[in-house]
């Protein structure tokens, strides 16, 4: 079956909803246009629910923002709120913010429409009539949720048909069968959605999966091999309790295990995940699927080795489907390929002799829990060898004072190609301060400024104030046309100079990046030349 012919599944993304019910997130209006535009634009997602009706003045002031923005690129009709059974007030807020279609939140189970709202199901029923001809007058389209009708159709199947004929009458685009409670397993799943698509196949019915027992994809899959002919997600899984199913993680699985058709940008998905990390202060697990920072690492040796001789530890899920780089870890599993891949992603030639003495030092270093990347390896040479001040970017001097009251103050001097700059800056603590002095260096040198995107800092579990500090930068560098996100980490009893460490690694890994063959350097000891990009 070709393309053309598949059947085609909407993807309804609901970060900006229900992915803002998750404890400790809330998002400014800049942060909610920001990831809006990349969602619509760049990920393309069908349609995107943005915000709950009434919730509060910010949230009426990013929906707007976010309204006239997708206006001026006719995508306002993509663009979704969930609302409620409560006369006109919903609907006068939709039409006041410029939303021309809702979510309308009903009763989905026989127990919340007796216990909750005190109602029969023909009261509900009346009350969702008059509230759909009220939008209908307003000229905003309506959409209906069932809320908890995964209970419902368990409990109360005779409630739940009850309902969607009664929906059936009117003027609905779409009924939304959401898993509240994130109960169901694949196989409830499939069984009822199944009965629902062959009870009513004119109807388009969506599933709004949760992911309580880490079913969310799973359940997503079933709904749609039974038919269903949307999902709902969210960036990095974001939502209520356990979350929401991840976007990334239903729309390559739809792709990879069942004949449909998506118009999800694979290539954008991992773009997004960062910044929703970034805005929302909630940190995926290294391990996370498609997302994860270690999903595209090999850590075994034997891993490496046979990726080497014959890609033979490959998936579907190669990481440049999306946008992202295989790379080989380095610790006490290492053997000599993931090692020597390492190397020559840096353009590192050592001798083999050299390579042993480095591999048994990157070994005893893991025994020691020490983590090592492949950034810290021209650093690590130069420690073996005696080279380290042979790298290209080297910091001479730096002085940094905090004063409780006052700005502080950082002085910095650095050299590149037989030059040297100074810097000498303010900043809202010390390392705002270094950076804001780098940045002037950095310009002097014709270098690119990078655009900090995160910052960890970690100790030892149960450390002292004498431990030391891990400090991991990750930053976005762009130069022309070119974008690269670099990862680089500094360790010291300083929290400051751990970072100003890392920072120093990320400026010589720039020069790596874009000035390869225009700046190789020389490695030199008494026993070795290494040619180098570093």
């Amino acid at each position: 079956m070709n393309t053309q012919e598949k059947r085609t599944v909407e993807i309804m993304d609901t970060t900006l909803r229900d992915g803002e019910q998750m404890q400790n997130v809330s998002y400014t209006p800049e942060e909610k246009l920001t990831i809006s535009k990349m969602l619509l634009t760049e990920v393309k997602v069908d349609r995107l629910e943005i915000a709950s009706a009434k919730a509060s003045e910010g949230e009426r002031k990013s929906v707007i923002q976010v309204v006239n923005w997708a206006k001026s690129v006719n995508l306002v009709d993509r663009l979704e709120i969930l609302s409620f059974v409560d006369g006109t007030t919903s609907i006068d807020w939709a039409k006041a913010v410029g939303i021309q279609r809702i979510n309308l939140l009903t009763k989905g189970s026989y127990k919340h429409c007796n216990e909750q709202l005190r109602k029969t199901p023909e009261q509900h029923i009346a009350d969702i009539r008059k509230t759909i001809d009220y939008a209908l007058e307003k000229e905003v389209a309506v959409n209906v949720y069932l809320e908890d009708f995964s209970n419902g159709i368990k409990t109360s199947p005779a409630y739940v048909y009850q309902l969607i004929e009664a929906l059936l009458q009117l003027p609905v685009k779409r009924i939304l069968l959401p898993d509240t409670l994130g109960i169901l397993n694949p196989f409830a799943t499939y069984e009822y959605i199944s009965d629902i698509t062959k009870r009513y196949p004119n109807a388009h019915f969506d599933f709004h999966p949760h992911d309580d027992y880490g079913l969310g994809t799973a359940n997503a899959l079933a709904a749609v091999k039974a038919g269903i002919h949307g999902i709902h997600a969210t960036i990095n899984g974001m939502g209520e309790r356990a979350g929401n199913a991840a976007l990334d993680e239903v729309a390559v699985a739809l792709s990879d295990f069942l004949d449909v058709r998506l118009n999800i940008d694979e290539k954008m998905l991992y773009k997004a995940s960062q910044y929703v990390e970034m805005f929302s202060g909630q940190r995926m697990a290294n391990n996370k699927p498609i997302y994860g920072k270690n999903v595209f690492t090999q850590t075994a040796g034997i891993h490496a080795d046979g990726d080497k001789k014959g890609n033979l530890y490959a998936n579907p899920l190669i990481p440049e489907r999306f946008n992202r780089k295989r790379d080989y870890a380095l610790g006490k599993l290492s053997g000599r390929a993931n090692l020597e891949m390492a190397l020559q992603a840096l353009d590192i030639e050592l001798t083999d002799d050299e390579k042993k003495v480095l591999l048994q030092k990157i070994v005893e270093i893991g025994d020691r829990k020490e983590v090592i990347t492949k950034e810290d390896l021209p650093y690590l040479i130069g420690d073996i060898f005696g080279t380290t001040g042979e790298l290209p970017f080297k910091l001479l001097h730096c002085s940094v004072n905090s004063t409780y009251g006052f700005k502080s103050l950082a002085v910095v001097r650095c050299a590149y190609q037989g030059q040297m700059q100074e810097g000498y800056a303010k900043g809202d603590g010390g390392y705002d301060a270094f950076m804001n002095a780098m940045k002037d260096i950095l310009t002097a040198f014709d270098l690119p400024v990078p655009q900090l995107i995160d910052y960890i800092v970690t100790i030892p579990p149960g450390g002292r104030t004498d431990a030391l500090v891990q400090t991991i930068i990750t930053w976005q560098v762009q130069r022309g046309g070119d974008t690269k996100m670099l990862t680089t980490r500094g360790v010291d009893s300083d929290q400051i100079m751990a970072a100003i460490e890392a920072t120093v690694k990320m400026v010589n890994l720039i020069i790596q990046h874009y000035e390869r063959g225009t700046n190789s350097i020389l490695l030199t000891s008494a026993n070795t030349t290494l040619s180098a990009v570093v």
